[in-house]
């Protein structure tokens, strides 16, 4: 049970979403709630997507609680940021796909899970930033390599140095988010993304998020090797049967998933 976070389950489609009032800024317990949100969707079998969300009206989040921060020591600095990785590859590691739905201020940690989803939807007066520089810190929960992957090099160095604040339209225009909708409708239009992935084959999802997440890292070639081995896999599968039969019959597929 989340004292932080809102877990819930719509329609196939598993939502957390941060909830610490008034602005969603994390301390330890409510870090450590994420991971285990986490594996409670991915272990669900009625969940087929997950959504990164906030509960609150006016806040994404703020990121890490700055009086934590100033509270820590050298060991406590090192624990945090173990605990920011082991999520960072648990969140790519993701079998199912993972969605982001960003209002209000996103800036800080929070903001940076968003970075390891796989759609990030924001509404049109987000305002999206990692202000870390502005503490003496860097954001330690995967976004210096996230950026340099969703940005290229220069935009996330540039992004880093000055820690501004973007508009979604900004954050759009340079990667940051994929679809910027009205604020009213983000929860509306997420949903109804997800529900969409929600009905396509689970096993084919997977494979898809697995040759790219781990093959934009690799030499083409192995990039490759991962790409044959999901191909096989699923050649295996009666989804795999059942696609181009229903095709061919002209009717909607049944997945076996």
């Amino acid at each position: 049970m989340a004292d932080f976070l809102r877990v819930t389950v719509r329609d196939r489609v598993g939502w957390i979403e941060y909830d610490r009032p008034p602005v969603n800024a994390f301390h330890w317990e409510m870090l450590r709630e994420v991971p285990e949100a986490l594996e409670q969707h991915l272990a669900d079998p009625a969940v087929r997507v997950v959504v990164v969300a906030s509960a609150l009206d006016s806040h994404f989040s703020v990121g890490a609680d700055l009086r934590v921060l100033a509270a820590m020591d050298d060991g406590d600095v090192r624990r945090w940021v173990d605990v920011c990785h082991d999520l960072v590859r648990r969140m790519r590691a993701s079998p199912k796909p993972l969605l982001a739905a960003v209002h209000g201020t996103a800036v800080g940690g929070g903001l940076e899970m968003v970075l390891h989803c796989d759609v990030r939807f924001a509404a049109r007066t987000a305002r999206l930033g990692q202000p870390e520089i502005a503490i003496g810190f860097i954001p330690p929960v995967g976004a210096t390599q996230a950026l340099a992957r969703l940005l290229g090099r220069p935009r996330a160095l540039r992004f880093l140095y000055d820690g501004t604040l973007l508009g979604a339209e900004e954050a759009l225009a340079i990667g940051l988010v994929d679809v910027v909708v009205a604020d009213e409708r983000l929860r509306e239009e997420v949903q109804g993304y997800a529900e969409g992935l929600a009905r396509k084959p689970a096993r084919a999802l997977a494979a898809i998020r697995r040759c790219i997440t781990e093959g934009i890292d690799l030499p083409f070639e192995e990039g490759l090797a991962i790409e044959r081995e999901e191909a096989v896999a699923l050649g295996a599968t009666a989804d795999f049967r059942e696609g181009p039969a229903a095709f061919l019959a002209r009717r909607p597929p049944v997945w076996s998933d």
